[in-house]
């Protein structure tokens, strides 16, 4: 079993199935300890070594995998899942474009890009999925306040809003290839999420072959 930092994140799940959170380590074996895990699917990642029993002598072992489905009531979730807006930050939001500005198509660092609304707060847009784009700090100067005909510029692609499992993905910080087939499958079919995704877990998984 490959073992992982410390840092990697498991993937939490309803009895369902469908994609809840990200917990650290800590909180998978609390899980684990108190019987609240119904399954596990993905690949081991951790195991936590625990105390040693005084009658038997042995030591006791909990084995995190990377994703957990977990008991509990997420009905409430369920049914608001379709109107669903999650909060908009710029990690995310840059994490949507894959860090390619949408005026110029290049790919950037984080640090180097920057949130622009197409149309600008002074002339009525809000600050929403469907109205930012990451942008570099050139393309966004460029831009200033004008929209983006105005300023001769076009969009490589549409801003959307992420479903509640897209966002899910979003979040993570490092996201393991058995984690992102997963979350893929709760993708909608149209999602411009699906190419990049197929990708990026193709390319893991050459790696670690």
């Amino acid at each position: 079993m490959e073992q992982y930092a410390v840092t990697q994140e498991v993937l939490r799940t309803d009895v369902a199935g469908m994609p809840l959170e990200w917990i650290d380590y800590r909180d998978a074996v609390r899980l684990y300890h108190t019987d609240q895990v119904a399954y596990a699917c993905g690949s081991p990642i951790y195991k936590v070594f625990g105390g040693v029993n005084a009658r038997t002598g042995t030591r006791s072992i909990v084995e995190v995998n990377s994703i957990i489905a977990t008991q509990g009531d997420t009905h409430g979730l369920e049914r608001n899942r379709d109107v669903y807006s999650p909060p908009l930050n710029n990690r995310t939001l840059f994490k949507r474009d894959g860090n390619v500005c949408m005026y110029c198509a290049q790919q950037f660092r984080t640090s180097d890009l920057t949130r622009d609304h197409i149309t600008p707060l002074s002339l009525g847009g809000g600050d929403v999925w469907t109205n930012v784009v990451a942008a570099c700090r050139r393309c966004n100067n460029h831009k200033g306040g004008r929209m983006p005909e105005k300023a001769g510029m076009e969009l490589v692609a549409v801003p959307f809003t992420p479903t509640y499992a897209e966002y899910i993905y979003l979040k993570g910080r490092r996201v393991l290839a058995d984690q992102m087939a997963y979350l893929l499958t709760h993708f909608p079919r149209t999602s411009p999420l699906h190419a990049r995704l197929s990708t990026a877990i193709g390319d893991q998984r050459l790696a670690t072959a």
